[in-house]
C-alpha cells in the first residue's frame, strides 16, 4: 500500500494508504491507486471498461502490501445482472500466473477472497449497509479482513425506485447522504477503499453548471461522439471525494486511407482508444491516462504525452 496525501475537512493533510490496479501506468497516473478512507466514483457509459477495473481491484486488494496490495478480501455489492463470474475467473487466472511466487500457495484461488452480494434497490443497498459494520468487526479478525468495498452500479439502484416528482426528488436525496454517509463512516473505521461505479446521461444544455457539469476539472465531458454527464446529478457528485470518467472514441486505423478490402467491398479498419480522466480529486492534478483491455487485464498505454492535461479535452 502506497501512502497518498488528503484533506480533511479543516484543510489539514493526511496520509492514507492506497490500493495497486496492478498496472505500473495507472497506478503512477493515480499517484499509486485507489486510497482508503475516501469514496472513489468511476463514470463510463455501458462497455467502456468500469466493471473491468472494479474485478481487477478485487484481485488486486489480495497481493501483499509490497505490492500494493492490502493481503485482504473484497466485497463486491452489485445492481446489475447478471454477475460477471466469467470474467473474474478469466482475470483470476492470469493474476494466480503473474503472482504465483507471492501467493504463498500452488492451490491459491482468488475467487475465495471475493465476497460477492446482489443488491436490488436503493432501500435494499442501505439495509446492506447497516449491516456491514458487525461483519466486518467479526471479518477482520480472521486471517483475510475485508479492505475493499466495491458498488456496481450506483445508477441503477435509483433508476427504478424514485418517480421525477418532488416528493420522491427529495427521497432520493435523503438516500443519496445516507448511503454516502454510512459507506464513508466504514471506510474511516476500518480503513476501506470505496469504489463506486455510475452511469452518464446525455446532456442537454450549456455548460453552466447543470447536473454538475462543471464540477471538476473538465468543462464538459464526451465519449462515443456523445455530450454527457455523470448521472445522478449534483447532489451525488457532492456525495464522493474522487470522481474518474472513462471515455471512448473509435479512430481509423492503417495505412492510407484506413480501408480495407473485403470480398470486393471497402470497410473501415477501427479501434477503440479509452482514456480515465481525473475529473475532480483531492490528492490529484488534472490529467488522462490511455488504456486498453486485454484478456490479462486492464492495462494503461504509456505514450510520450502521458498524463495529459485534461484543458486538452475541454
Amino acid at each position: 500500500m502506497k501512502p497518498s496525501i488528503l484533506l480533511h475537512p479543516n484543510n489539514q493533510p493526511i496520509t492514507t494508504p492506497k490500493l495497486s490496479l496492478s498496472c505500473p501506468i495507472l497506478d503512477r497516473f493515480l499517484s499509486g491507486g485507489i486510497p482508503c478512507k475516501s469514496i472513489t466514483e468511476i463514470v463510463a457509459e455501458s462497455g467502456s471498461g468500469k466493471t473491468q477495473l472494479c474485478l481487477q481491484l478485487l484481485l488486486s486488494a489480495q497481493l501483499p502490501v509490497t505490492l500494493g496490495g492490502f493481503s485482504a478480501s473484497s466485497l463486491y455489492l452489485y445492481t446489475e445482472f447478471p454477475f460477471p463470474d466469467r470474467r473474474l475467473r478469466q482475470l483470476s487466472l492470469s493474476f494466480v500466473d503473474s503472482y504465483n511466487t507471492h501467493l504463498g500457495s500452488t492451490s491459491y484461488d482468488p475467487l475465495d477472497k471475493v465476497l460477492v452480494q446482489a443488491v436490488d434497490d436503493a432501500h435494499h443497498l442501505f439495509d446492506v449497509l447497516l449491516k456491514l459494520d458487525s461483519f466486518l468487526v467479526r471479518r477482520n479478525k480472521t486471517q483475510w479482513p475485508i479492505k475493499l468495498i466495491i458498488i456496481d452500479s450506483i445508477a441503477a439502484v435509483f433508476r427504478s425506485d424514485f418517480d421525477n416528482t418532488p416528493a420522491d426528488l427529495k427521497r432520493r436525496l435523503s438516500f443519496f447522504f445516507k448511503i454516502a454517509g454510512k459507506l464513508r463512516a466504514l471506510a474511516e473505521k476500518f480503513g476501506l477503499a470505496v469504489v463506486i461505479t455510475n452511469q452518464v446521461v446525455d446532456f442537454v444544455g450549456n455548460n453552466e453548471g447543470i447536473n454538475g457539469l462543471r464540477i471538476g476539472n473538465l468543462a464538459c465531458l464526451y465519449t462515443s461522439g456523445r455530450r454527457v454527464c455523470p448521472a445522478l446529478g449534483l447532489s451525488w457528485a457532492n456525495c464522493v471525494n474522487t470522481r474518474l470518467f472513462i471515455s471512448r472514441s473509435e479512430e481509423v486505423v492503417g495505412e492510407g486511407s484506413g480501408f480495407v478490402e473485403e470480398d470486393g467491398k471497402y470497410s473501415v479498419n477501427m479501434r477503440n482508444r479509452r482514456h480515465i480522466h481525473v475529473v475532480f480529486a483531492p490528492h490529484l492534478p488534472p490529467s488522462s491516462c490511455e488504456f486498453t483491455i486485454r484478456r490479462e487485464g486492464v492495462f494503461g498505454v504509456e505514450s510520450r504525452d502521458q498524463f495529459v492535461a485534461n484543458s486538452s479535452h475541454r
